[in-house]
């Protein structure tokens, strides 16, 4: 089966949700995804196999030269496949097309290997406070 790849994407926000929170382990919500990427995103990519949301990926972005990753996420049945590297990819690609210089990414330790070895992310300081 063949899983194509669109920048800025159009999805359902249901079918979103849904991904989400199997991706994410938590309850579905009902997040006005459409809204919030509207408003605060470069961009975003999702992945489509045989019609269905299989993996999203958002683009949050400063306006100037900063992108940061955030929300990845492959449906279960479809993870070991190269689709969440292939997001963020895509996501780099189209995020350089928009003239930005940085691509961030902060994640749990478990997911090192992947932003690291999988999408080629480098290891940098940085800080964080819990809010």
């Amino acid at each position: 089966m063949t899983i194509k790849y669109e920048w800025r994407g159009d999805f359902d926000n249901a079918a979103l949700n849904a991904l989400h929170a199997a991706g994410f382990g938590h309850p579905v919500a009902q997040t006005d995804w459409r809204e919030r990427l509207q408003r605060h995103s470069l961009g975003w990519v999702c992945a489509w196999e045989d019609g269905s949301l299989i993996g999203f990926v958002n683009v949050a972005w400063d306006g100037g030269v900063h992108a940061f990753i955030l929300d990845t996420v492959v449906a279960q049945h479809c993870r070991a496949r190269g689709v969440g590297a292939t997001l963020v990819a895509t996501a780099a690609r189209e995020s350089r097309a928009a003239q930005c210089e940085w691509l961030h990414v902060d994640f749990e330790e478990h997911l090192r290997s992947f932003y690291f070895d999988a999408c080629g992310f480098n290891e940098t300081t940085a800080g964080l406070i819990a809010l």
